[in-house]
């Protein structure tokens, strides 16, 4: 049993002592560490009920509860008006840093959604254009989110559905038939080629009818097919660009297991649409089929879901993936995640899908994100005028190169350093609050080794490595043997909080829990650190720093796992 399910045990048995039934005793961290390691508010709730005084019947709980204290706990304590706190002896901090250091890379692991079969689906993109910030998010959440629930014993199906049909890729087309076709050249080359015709597409639509109907012509051709010529063009230019996301999806620690497209599901979707039609589920208006949200929801609207010409539209195509999603992979749940701008669009989407199949409909959460903004108000990118994510990873390398310009590294491992402390940086930024919130990315804060950063975390956790490198060559080994005169640190007592942290933030979907952990993990380590030397033959307690040395490592390793961040070898 765990200590923490030990606890409870004991205070419900003396809670029923005290005559209170049937009452389930929550535990929480207090905040502050000098209140001990956990804290419950039992009598404030239950004094309430039995009509006596909260801080009164703290006193008989915790008097009932030190006749039988096991060695794991140290200390029971009456704060405020009645909150009682416990505090866990050294004998059970040296156990569970043996414990750490034995399971390694699984501590923190748990399974409390063991038998969940999730799909989480993110980053979304659209062929043929560029990956742009929105996107990015969405990746840097979707893949954390992934890492936390799999740690939690769920089974995880990684996918993203990709725009590789519709108007922005006619946009695209008719942009590079202007510029002359298909080039040959590196990627990054071809891929800037791209980006500039579907610039100069999207432009022309929205200033010249001529090119406006040229695009809806090929729009309509691409859906059709037929027109060899712009199917070989098309052909082209999406597999340059899947290939150019496959890079950046490596670069930021992502393998999806499913890559669904849009082009796969455009021809279910108007024979979809069309049938429940003939249900009354969709109604024709000027030609096209349309949902009208309000009859079902009067905090909803009507949407297009197949246009006059006959082609379906996202909504509908949305409609058709699901199916063929939950046809694929029978999910116990299925995680959309994208920009909050499409919260009244999924609305309408997951509606439409419940008058189709109920059931499929309750399994499907759309989960939104705010929107990345940066400090400075502009950005600029050397793709033109396009804010891209892929910008802005790169503005940060360049960064992370001027501050590194010094080291004695060689090429590739400044290479590698840049790109995983830039990542690191933009990902923490990301992460750092809770996911429905706007983020204000700030160049020189994201890569401040002060606190409060991606790198600042990447650092702490390479200060650990060169201790226990010294250590090595010194020819002294960690150990797990307490001196009866050991004091039990803060910094063993948070790092035992470890799995509970994860656990929650598999529960509540919430890894800001673990980036808060982190950081302030790292803090009390530096502050520990700063205290006394850790490499000392002459001390007797050196074995045992140096595998709390080596726990904080591993925790902080296997928390920087769950958040998608890697670590540079060197700093």
């Amino acid at each position: 049993m765990q200590i923490k399910e030990q606890i409870q045990k004991a205070a419900q048995e003396v809670l029923q002592k005290l005559g209170i039934e049937n009452t389930e005793v929550f535990l929480e961290f207090p905040e502050d560490l000098s209140h001990g390691d956990f804290s419950t508010n039992i009598a404030l709730v239950e004094a309430k009920k039995i009509g006596k005084n909260p801080k009164e019947l703290a006193e008989e709980i915790k008097k009932e509860l030190e006749k039988s204290l096991p060695k794991e706990i140290e200390g029971v304590s009456v704060a405020g008006p009645g909150f009682i706190n416990f505090t866990l002896s050294k004998y059970f901090f040296v156990e569970e840093i043996g414990e750490v250091l034995k399971k390694g890379d699984s501590y923190g692991k748990g399974d409390k959604l063991k038998g969940q079969k999730i799909s989480i689906e993110y980053t979304n993109t659209n062929v043929l254009k560029p990956l742009h910030i929105g996107h990015l998010m969405g990746n840097v959440i979707g893949e954390s989110l992934s890492r936390i629930v799999e740690w939690q014993g769920a089974e995880i199906k990684r996918n993203t559905y990709q725009g590789d049909t519709g108007l922005h890729i006619a946009k695209a087309v008719w942009g590079l038939q202007k510029a002359g076709g298909k080039i040959k050249a590196d990627l990054n080359t071809q891929v800037g080629y791209i980006g500039k015709a579907y610039a100069h597409g999207s432009s022309a639509y929205e200033d010249d009818p001529q090119a406006q109907g040229e695009i809806k012509e090929i729009n309509k051709n691409l859906f059709e097919g037929g027109n060899e010529d712009i199917t070989d063009l098309y052909t082209w230019g999406r597999k340059v660009s899947l290939d150019h996301l496959e890079e950046l999806y490596k670069k930021l620690g992502t393998k999806f297991d499913f890559y669904f497209f849009e082009s796969e599901v455009s021809q279910d979707a108007v024979i979809i649409i069309k049938k429940f039609l003939e249900k009354k589920v969709f109604e024709e208006s000027d030609g096209a089929i349309v949902f009208k949200g309000e009859n079902f929801d009067p905090k909803l609207h009507t949407r297009v879901f197949v246009t006059s010409q006959g082609i379906p539209t996202y909504e509908a195509k949305d409609i058709a993936h699901a199916l063929r999603k939950y046809a694929v992979y029978e999910f116990n749940r299925a995680i959309i995640i994208t920009a909050n701008e499409q919260n009244d669009y999924f609305k309408v989407v997951l509606r439409a899908l419940k008058e189709i199949d109920s059931s499929l409909s309750q399994k499907i959460e759309h989960m939104s994100h705010g929107m990345l903004n940066l400090a400075s108000g502009k950005m600029s990118s050397r793709t033109g005028n396009v804010i891209t994510g892929e910008s802005l990873i790169t503005q940060v390398e360049d960064l992370v190169q001027v501050k590194i310009a010094d080291r004695n590294f060689d090429e590739n491992l400044k290479k590698d350093v840049s790109e995983k402390v830039a990542v690191g940086a933009i990902k923490y930024s990301i992460l750092r609050q809770s996911i429905g919130r706007d983020i204000i990315f700030d160049f020189d804060k994201s890569l401040s080794f002060e606190g409060d950063s991606g790198p600042y975390l990447q650092y702490a956790h390479t200060r650990a490595q060169s201790i226990l490198e010294k250590a090595k060559e010194e020819n002294l080994y960690l150990g797990v043997e307490l001196l009866s005169s050991w004091k039990t640190t803060n910094l063993e007592r948070l790092l035992t909080r470890f799995p509970a942290i994860v656990e929650r933030a598999g529960s509540e979907y919430a890894p800001q829990y673990v980036v808060t952990y982190l950081t302030e993990l790292a803090s009390v380590f530096n502050s520990w650190y700063a205290e006394g030397k850790i490499v000392d033959a002459e001390n007797l307690a050196t074995p045992y720093k140096l595998a709390i040395t080596s726990a904080f490592k591993t925790v902080m390793k296997n928390g920087l796992t769950v958040l998608g961040i890697k670590l540079p070898e060197r700093m």
